[in-house]
């Protein structure tokens, strides 16, 4: 009798939702760390931490208490992972960095995140420095801010070139000045670059700046009170006079306590104030008594976020590349607000305090704080829904079939057909999106200058190009588009130009396969005269808009922003090239020699005029270097 081989077992299905989290509980570390969800294609979902992932993680697939929002998440939950940390202190840090930079769609995430100006007093150089910063503190020195505003931190620079008259000028500008600059004749600036003021007057000059910016404002006048009193009495009525200004300049900033706190001298306050699935987090900025101005942030959250959980969230994010200080005032506690304290508190390296104020200056802080933030999301949301109004216009204008969430628009720049420049701007319902604005240096060498559409190729070959790259990639890996690094696919592109851009980047787009994103061109009328723009479409006869319409407005502001960003690039790319110093292109020519020549000759004409024998006089510079400057200088 043979045997019959049995039917193959069914093969289960996958795990989905519920049933895989229950799946992974049972593997889960029960340490501290955190959890990622993630959905069919890979893209994030979710970004927690626990101080047990495993009983955490099991919460989920009991789904006790859980909200239509989180059901909906854990049904589209297809994996899982885990980072174990040391402490929950640590799992917090880590949550926060990961949503910063993942954006999960179920997290509080922080958007339209912004680099603030600060000031830094250099100590890299035997005469310190005093300068506006932005960016890493890649630079020896003391950093202090953030200034929310331009007038902020140009308010209290003059401040300080006023009462403790340091340089702000370049090491180069240092180093090559034979007599005093105008910052000193107008007594903003002790002349160190002369020998005008002893290095020890000078390093005390530091000393007194550094003071005022930590909050010792009153110590500094009151001292700088009492030298002007001794010089007085002493007949020294010129130094009693230069004290004087001085302590007048520290002063007037020390007077204006109708906007900076009596009590607080540095703090950051967090207002939040959420309606309808939307919020807005006010936040403001004191340092060394001073308000040093505010912002507003507009996170993205979910009606049935808790304000306590948005607080939360919002600030373990917004610390990420932004100075702690010791005190952050919230208009609500936020949840875990003693284990928040002290993640940033370890970050910051000492110790930090949140607080929810309820009476007195604080309080009062807060208040406004508060009002500034409810005042500011009925301007958001009044202009959120004009705006969806107007992207619904673009939509049937444009015969899209949703209003589109990402415009981008792409212009160039050039003089010439030199130093050109493509530029892209991006749009979408919340304006427009100015950390997504790029510009693309024309690299192809065949051009001819001045081809428009060979620009347009190039800037739209190499965007595209790249995006098409990318979801390859994604589909191979199974990723999906969600996990892609670049910018996302837009739903509208729109030319500056007419038929002819709008052929030369078809042509492009259908070179590379990419058929479902409409492309328009804006052309001006006969006279380039706004108000008489043809718009192009493929497959479409030319046509217009009604004038004085919202929608050709709109169009007409997208159109001169991207030729604004153009025009913007080209200029910084070409004054690049102005300032670009002969000395720089020849090889074995460093700084410390190209100084060398430039003090000996004056400039790089100068140098480019001397012979072989009077460049090897220079110190650094040998017979052979001597030759080779020679050589490239009267080089066919």
């Amino acid at each position: 009798m043979s045997d019959v081989a049995s039917p193959p077992a069914p093969a289960k299905p996958p795990r989905t939702g519920a049933q895989l989290i229950l799946a992974a509980s049972r593997t889960a570390p029960e340490t501290a760390g955190v959890y990622r969800m993630l959905s069919e294609t890979g893209e994030p979902l979710y970004v927690g931490k626990a101080k047990n992932l495993k009983k955490r993680v099991l919460q989920y697939a009991q789904g006790r208490a859980h909200s239509q929002r989180l059901q909906h998440m854990v049904s589209l939950t297809r994996a899982m992972e885990f980072v174990t940390t040391a402490t929950e202190t640590e799992a917090l840090l880590l949550e926060s960095n990961l949503i910063k930079h993942l954006k999960p769609r179920f997290n509080v995430v922080l958007r339209d995140d912004k680099s603030f100006a600060e000031l830094m007093i250099r100590r890299d150089h035997a005469v310190p420095q005093i300068k506006k910063h932005r960016g890493a503190h890649a630079t020896e020195g003391d950093y202090f801010g953030p200034f929310a505003s331009t007038w902020a931190v140009n308010r209290t620079l003059n401040t300080l070139q006023k009462a403790f008259l340091i340089r702000s000028c370049s090491d180069s500008v240092l180093e090559t000045r034979t007599r005093p600059c105008m910052l000193h004749q107008i007594k903003r600036c002790s002349a160190p670059c002369t020998g005008l003021v002893d290095p020890e007057t000078y390093a005390s000059y530091v000393e007194e700046a550094a003071q005022f910016l930590r909050g010792k404002s009153r110590e500094v006048i009151d001292r700088l009170s009492r030298e002007m009193a001794a010089a007085a009495d002493q007949l020294d009525f010129e130094r009693a006079a230069r004290l004087r200004d001085r302590v007048r300049a520290l002063a007037a900033i020390d007077m204006e306590q109708s906007v900076n706190p009596e009590t607080v001298a540095e703090a950051d306050v967090f207002a939040l104030h959420a309606e309808g699935g939307h919020a807005c987090v006010q936040v403001f900025f004191f340092r060394a008594g001073q308000n040093w101005g505010n912002w507003a942030y507009f996170p993205r959250v979910d009606a049935s976020d808790a304000d306590a959980d948005i607080l939360t969230a919002f600030i373990g994010q917004f610390y990420e590349n932004k100075p702690i200080p010791r005190l952050i005032l919230c208009s609500h506690l936020p949840a875990e607000h003693v284990l928040l304290a002290d993640a940033l508190a370890l970050k910051r390296g000492r110790k930090v305090a949140i607080e929810h104020p309820r009476r007195g200056e604080k309080c009062e802080l807060v208040r406004r704080a508060s009002t500034n933030a409810r005042e500011a999301l009925g301007r958001r949301l009044s202009e959120n829904a004009g705006q969806a109004r107007l992207l619904e216009a673009v939509a049937e204008a444009f015969k899209l079939d949703a209003r589109p969430e990402r415009i981008e628009v792409y212009d160039n720049s050039h003089v010439s057909g030199t130093n050109a420049v493509g530029a892209l701007i991006v749009a979408g319902p919340d304006g427009f999106q100015k950390s997504q604005y790029r510009k693309f240096n024309i690299r192809d060498a065949e051009l001819t200058p001045g081809d428009d559409y060979g620009m347009m190729r190039e800037v739209l070959r190499r965007r595209f190009g790249r995006l098409v790259k990318e979801e390859e990639e994604a589909a191979l890996s199974g990723a999906g588009a969600g996990s892609s690094s670049g910018p996302p696919r837009p739903d509208l592109v729109l030319i500056d130009g007419g038929q002819g851009q709008l052929a030369a980047a078809t042509a492009v787009m259908t070179e590379l396969g990419v058929h479902d994103i409409r492309v328009v061109g804006i052309a001006k009328g006969p006279d380039r005269d706004a108000g008489l723009e043809r718009f192009f479409l493929s497959g479409a006869p030319p046509f217009m808009l009604e004038p004085r319409t919202p929608l050709l407005y709109y169009l007409q502001r997208l159109r001169d922003e991207a030729h604004r960003f153009a025009i913007g690039s080209h200029r910084v790319r070409r004054t690049m090239d102005m300032k670009r110093n002969p000395l720089d292109e020849i090889d074995g020519v460093g700084p410390r020699r190209k100084q060398a020549l430039l003090h000996a000759f004056g400039s790089a004409k100068g140098v480019g005029r001397a012979s072989a024998a009077d460049l090897a006089k220079v110190e650094g510079v040998n017979a052979a270097l001597a030759e080779r400057i020679y050589g490239w200088f009267r080089r066919t």
